[in-house]
């Protein structure tokens, strides 16, 4: 996912100078966070066997990510105020860094405690470097082509929503894989967290020192970011609020629990396989139906689009729960397509015209994400005690909330008393 900046810079664009290196170091953002959102639902198939627990209890992977978004939404835009977005992204990487470089403990002393906490703090990094993100890129260049710049900048997330499955294949799951009896083979597997995620450290510290070393032009820093409870009178915000903690939510469950719902389904399918082969195809859907969805909105209303893709999603999930095999498969995988256009859509319906409150209310639909630190556990407990299918009940209701903002939710109407 991606903050949406809804402001005007005010740096206006010196052809004198050359903003190519600040470029690609803001664009190697959007594909850092990418990477590390979809690497937890590899974590969440490889914990479960490695500490023995079930999927309820490894979904947590998804909440105390999540949650370190929602905690961490607020005072990451504030920094920024205060100082400068470039110290906010500074700051946002180390963040990451050292969260990836707490899985050498968590993994050495195989404690998921550890494990929950350095994914904390990832997100934590995360939420600084996505609010600074799209400001950056807007006046990285002529601002006619702004726009053109953003799209080419957001198709690295996507880009690295395609690689993680791979790498999480090639990586985490390859030779450790099977009954983990003995302790040393919990080890041998737990271990295998610790290379990916050493060399993401390391990566995510390079950006970070060629970000210090770089001259990078600031955005405006637009209106103060203040609360006025007065805002909760605009019912389409109210409205986008919970659509986007609904969609988020399922988002994550689904994405969490893809790898268990293929090697349940599939018997035979290793995680390994689950991951390269099918996950990898499920992210690349979604890729592909944001550029589609973004096209066919020139001809097509959003929110019909969200009306639209919310009802194809809630049909793939009945399909998820009553059919089998790789029907019930590839229509799991095929929702990745429908939600692909939903958290940009929702937020842009979301904050419209709100004037001089936007900021505000974009920081309260961002904050919405916690949605994703709620439903996972959720559809985790329901997989362990009724069945991995039955699960995928949860985001067909969440999906509904998303046709109901689309149908009806996202309409202005007059301000209430």
């Amino acid at each position: 996912m991606a903050f949406i900046s809804t402001e005007k810079p005010s740096t206006t664009y010196d052809p004198t100078k050359s903003y190519l290196i600040p470029l690609v170091l803001v664009t190697s953002l959007f594909f850092l966070w990418g990477l590390a959102n979809i690497l937890n639902s590899a974590l969440i198939a490889h914990f479960q066997p490695v500490f023995e627990i079930k999927r309820a209890q490894a979904l947590l992977v998804e909440s105390a990510f999540y949650f370190g978004y929602f905690t961490l939404a607020i005072p990451a835009g504030l920094f920024m105020e205060k100082y400068s977005y470039k110290k906010g992204i500074l700051l946002g990487l180390v963040l990451y860094a050292f969260g990836a470089l707490l899985f050498i403990p968590a993994a050495t002393t195989i404690t998921f405690g550890y494990f929950l906490i350095a994914l904390y703090i990832i997100a934590s990094g995360l939420a600084f470097l996505e609010t600074a993100a799209n400001p950056y890129v807007t006046i990285l260049g002529k601002a006619e082509s702004s726009v053109q710049r953003l799209n080419f900048s957001q198709s690295f997330n996507g880009l690295a929503l395609v690689v993680g499955p791979w790498l999480a294949g090639q990586f985490i799951f390859s030779g450790n894989e099977g009954t983990l009896e003995t302790i040393a083979q919990k080890q041998q597997a737990a271990n295998a967290v610790i290379f990916p995620y050493s060399l993401i450290a390391c990566v995510v510290l390079v950006v970070a020192a060629l970000f210090w070393l770089t001259k990078m032009p600031e955005p405006a820093k637009g209106t103060t970011l203040k609360f006025d409870r007065s805002i909760f009178k605009n019912k389409h915000l109210v409205t986008a609020i919970l659509a986007q903690l609904f969609y988020v939510g399922a988002q994550a469950g689904i994405w969490g629990i893809t790898i268990n719902f293929v090697t349940t389904l599939l018997p035979g399918t290793t995680n390994e396989m689950a991951s390269k082969n099918y996950m990898a195809i499920g992210t690349l859907l979604f890729v592909v139906g944001r550029f589609l969805g973004t096209w066919l909105m020139t001809f097509t209303k959003d929110h019909r689009m969200l009306a639209l893709y919310g009802a194809c999603a809630s049909a793939l999930c009945l399909s998820g729960v009553f059919s089998g095999g790789l029907v019930a498969v590839y229509s799991i995988l095929a929702i990745n397509f429908f939600m692909s256009i939903m958290f940009p859509t929702i937020f842009a319906l979301g904050v419209k015209d709100l004037g001089a409150q936007t900021k505000l209310g974009s920081s309260l639909i961002i904050m919405a994400i916690v949605g994703g630190a709620i439903v996972p556990p959720i559809m985790g407990v329901i997989a362990d005690t009724i069945g991995i299918q039955q699960a995928m009940i949860i985001p067909f209701f969440c999906f509904l909330v998303v046709i109901y903002f689309g149908w009806k939710g996202y309409e202005i109407k007059p301000r209430t008393v």
